[in-house]
């Protein structure tokens, strides 16, 4: 009977046949899975809260910068500046067009007073017409001259006297009749018709 047995020899036998060494290795290898798993998961919670930082930071930078670039906008100042440079591209392009057109206008006068020039250097200093009719006076080449510049002068019906003068210009389409008086010089009619011209 088991009562008869000594229970000191019944305990020794008992332990004797407990086997706990691979208990015991089960128990270490979880404790270092643990203690891994653990620091693995402070070391990506710290990343992750760095990131969140930085991210933060990042967020007020970007706000701020929205922030101060909303209360520099005005709509009205930016309306009116764009209506001012529409202004000053169409006066420019007007401009260009007038200096075009002008420039065109000063190379027909070009072309016409060098064609006069040719006329008259073909004629020689006396004049190829003089060959012609020796009785032609300096006053009809006057007139001549007067005419191919776009100027006719009219003589007085009844005194003969040239008092009146038209002065056309091709170019603006103008016409001016000027009367000579002969209080003014000839030098102020010179500048006349030629600021007319």
């Amino acid at each position: 009977m088991l009562l008869d047995e000594d229970p000191a020899a019944l305990i020794s036998q008992c332990t004797s046949h407990f086997k706990i060494a691979n208990d015991t290795a089960s128990l270490l290898r979880i404790s270092d899975s643990l203690s891994t798993l653990s620091q693995f998961r402070s070391q990506h919670l710290s990343s992750l809260q760095s990131s969140l930082a930085q991210l933060s930071r990042t967020h007020q930078t970007l706000s701020a910068n929205h922030n101060h670039t909303l209360s520099q906008h005005n709509p009205t100042n930016h309306a009116a500046e764009i209506l001012r440079l529409d202004t000053e591209k169409f006066k420019i392009a007007k401009q260009a067009s007038d200096l075009e057109i002008e420039g065109e206008r000063l190379q027909q006068e070009r072309e016409r007073l060098a064609g006069v020039a040719q006329d008259l250097e073909a004629e020689g200093v006396e004049g190829g017409e003089r060959e012609k009719a020796e009785s032609e006076d300096a006053t009809i080449l006057k007139l001549k001259l007067y005419r191919t510049l776009g100027i006719d002068v009219e003589a007085d019906a009844t005194t003969g006297q040239y008092n009146k003068a038209v002065v056309r210009n091709a170019a603006k389409g103008d016409v001016h009749v000027v009367n000579i008086d002969p209080k003014f010089s000839r030098h102020f009619y010179t500048n006349y018709f030629w600021r007319t011209m």
